[in-house]
């Protein structure tokens, strides 16, 4: 599957427009269902609206939402979207800022926010929040303003927000150079065999569905992807382990560890919200059940970060806590393997 998103503003319409092309390997599946699986915060409503508006093709032609749609199809659709000066408005929204000097700032993000605007995430993101507090921040290459990388919505922890140009070109090169430190912890799925290891393998798109990302061990697709982990507490039908990033492809500790068999607890989109390792008891169900309660999110965090300051030449190093509704699950795991040996 193929995709080219852009966006064509006008002054009485506004659409975001999408463009795939279903693999080789696509099954017969209804147009609505299929752009459900490519488009992040689509809801179903909308994509019926944009049928009934006569705003989905298939290879030219405009198709109802029931069309079934089949290998090698280009499928088009137009939604509605603000326009981007909508997108980046400043808003009041408390920030838990770990460090902050005049070319940089270092945030601890909760699980929950969204790192920048987008699709179906007008408001409320990291971005706003950045924008209300600091009155002019460089642009990436992504019109996304002082962000030098991101974490996914429902990953909490450490990121560094660059405030001028000079920080984000040096910042982002340290990220490219693989220089930068990250290290994430994790709790995932089964006993993780080995103590410590590496996981190499491209990553790139789910050519079935483009909500996920896929690894290509042949290295015939993607990016190269390298993760190293490391196992810190074994619980039982689960493992805290730490991960360190030696690069930051989208969903990359997410999808390495699913692929070598261990995928993140709670993790919905790559299904860690159902139970993957333990026993069939219907109490051992409920403490599950119980678990995802707690942490209703993937089991990721970014603990630490480190990068050499662009201005100082300092090596700078910020570590943070493990927040409160992973830490009561790693806890309720740990009473669990405790007394059910």
């Amino acid at each position: 599957m193929q995709s080219n998103d852009t966006a064509d503003w006008s002054d009485d319409e506004l659409f975001e427009h999408h463009s795939f092309i279903a693999s080789k390997g696509q099954d017969p599946l209804r147009v609505d269902k299929f752009l459900l699986n490519f488009i992040e915060y689509a809801t179903r409503n909308k994509i019926q609206q944009a049928a009934k508006s006569g705003h989905i093709w298939v290879n030219g032609s405009i198709v109802k939402q029931n069309y079934k749609v089949k290998p090698g199809d280009e499928v088009k659709v137009l939604l509605e979207h603000p326009p981007h000066e909508f997108l980046l408005v400043p808003e009041d929204i408390p920030l838990d800022i770990v460090y902050e000097d005049d070319v940089l700032l270092v945030v601890n993000k909760p699980a929950g926010m969204v790192v920048h605007p987008g699709h179906g995430n007008y408001s409320g993101t990291l971005i706003n929040a950045l924008l209300h507090h600091i009155q002019d921040l460089p642009v990436n290459s992504n019109e996304r303003p002082g962000l030098v990388h991101r974490i996914d919505k429902d990953t909490s922890g450490l990121l560094v927000v660059a405030k001028t140009e000079a920080a984000m070109t040096h910042l982002a090169k340290q990220f490219f150079d693989k220089t930068s430190e990250r290290e994430y912890v994790a709790m995932v799925w089964g006993n993780v065999e080995d103590e410590e290891g590496t996981i190499e393998g491209n990553i790139a798109r789910n050519p079935k569905n483009r909500l996920q990302m896929q690894v290509f061990p042949e290295g015939d697709e993607g990016k190269e992807a390298v993760t190293h982990y490391k196992v810190l507490e074994r619980l039982g039908y689960v493992t805290l382990v730490s991960c360190k990033l030696e690069t930051g492809r989208t969903h990359q500790i997410r999808v390495h560890m699913k692929y070598i068999g261990h995928t993140l607890f709670n993790d919905e989109r790559y299904g860690g919200d159902k139970i993957l390792k333990g026993t069939t008891f219907t109490k051992y169900k409920q403490f599950v059940d119980n678990a995802f309660k707690l942490l209703p999110r993937q089991a990721l965090h970014a603990k630490t970060l480190g990068f050499v300051h662009p201005v100082t030449g300092e090596q700078m190093r910020f570590d943070s806590e493990i927040p409160a509704d992973m830490v009561q699950c790693i806890e309720k795991w740990r009473h669990y393997s405790k007394h059910s040996q």
